[in-house]
C-alpha cells in the first residue's frame, strides 16, 4: 500500500507544480488553491508511504518522477525548450534513483 501512496503523492505533486506555473506567482486564486490542496494531499500521502519505505528511496523516487514529469509537461504543455543537456540531466537523475534503490537492497 505504501508504494501506492507514493505513486498518488507524486501525481498530486505534479498537478500542484503544474498549477503553480499557471498561478502567475500565486496571484490567480484558482490555480493557487489547486497548488495548496495538491501539495497538502501529496505530503500527507508521502508521510503515509514513509511508514514502510526508506526515506532516501521514497524521496529519490518522488523527486526523480516529479522532475521528469514536470520537465515533460514544461515542454509539451507550456512550450518550454527541450535540449540535449536537459535530457541527459533527467537521465542522470533517473540513474541515481535506480542506483539508490539497488544499493538499499530494495530492487
Amino acid at each position: 500500500m505504501s508504494w501506492l501512496y507514493l505513486a498518488v503523492a507524486i501525481l498530486f505533486e505534479i498537478v500542484g507544480t503544474s498549477a503553480m506555473k499557471m498561478s502567475d506567482g500565486m496571484t490567480r486564486l484558482g490555480p493557487a488553491a489547486v497548488v495548496v490542496l495538491c501539495y497538502g494531499v501529496a505530503f500527507v500521502l508521502l508521510a503515509k508511504a514513509l511508514r514502510t519505505i526508506e526515506v532516501g528511496i521514497a524521496y529519490a523516487i518522488w523527486s526523480a518522477a516529479g522532475t521528469a514529469a514536470i520537465a515533460a509537461i514544461g515542454v509539451f504543455v507550456f512550450g518550454e525548450s527541450l535540449t540535449v543537456m536537459k535530457v541527459v540531466g533527467i537521465a542522470l537523475i533517473v540513474a541515481g534513483v535506480i542506483s539508490l534503490h539497488v544499493a538499499s537492497g530494495a530492487a
